[in-house]
């Protein structure tokens, strides 16, 4: 059972960034004193950063392609560390939290990195997504791609999450219509 006073440090590059669509479980974490923002980081490695179905945007733990990624960081309390995770599905197999090393995006050549979490695309999908991109992703999600982000209780009710990513994957990059 891990300590409850003890933080937890998490990345965030999505959806839940300030200012983007699922933001408002971070400000509710903030207000209930379950989170605290640490300030803009990076990875300190490039990874891919691609959107999926919906505009679903998706880190691809394939170190050393793509792009250093931006995004915020946050302490966050074990109890908030939960409400996170069931929103990003990580016991259905959506997003797995992983280790990543951060810096502050203003920090001075030769800083120490900070060890965090971030979630992942999981890993039955993960280089699928990257492959579908055309292996090419991006340093920031920005509100460019969350204009396309379509919202849980606007997409379809008769396919899960995972359906839609396996849609996605074999659909027409060009198009988005399924492959024959």
């Amino acid at each position: 059972m891990a300590d409850e006073s003890k933080p937890h440090v998490i990345f965030t590059y999505g959806t839940l960034k300030r200012g983007f669509p699922n933001y408002h479980l971070m400000q509710s974490l903030i207000d209930q004193n379950d989170a605290v923002f640490l300030g803009p980081h990076m990875t300190l490695h490039a990874y891919p950063l691609v959107c999926g179905a919906h505009g679903i945007p998706f880190l691809i733990n394939l170190p050393g392609s793509g792009f250093r990624v931006t995004g915020d960081l946050y302490s966050v309390s074990t109890r908030g560390l939960v409400r996170v995770d069931e929103l990003e599905g990580t016991r259905l197999g959506h997003y797995e939290r992983l280790p990543v090393q951060v810096i502050h995006t203003n920090a001075p050549d030769g800083v120490v990195p900070v060890q965090a979490d971030a979630y992942f695309a999981h890993r039955s999908f993960g280089e699928g997504l990257w492959e579908r991109n055309g292996r090419k992703g991006m340093s920031e999600y920005t509100e460019r791609e969350a204009r396309g982000y379509v919202r849980r209780e606007d997409r379809p009710k008769d396919r899960t999450f995972l359906d839609e990513v396996r849609f996605f994957l074999c659909s027409d990059a060009k198009n988005d219509s399924p492959l024959e």
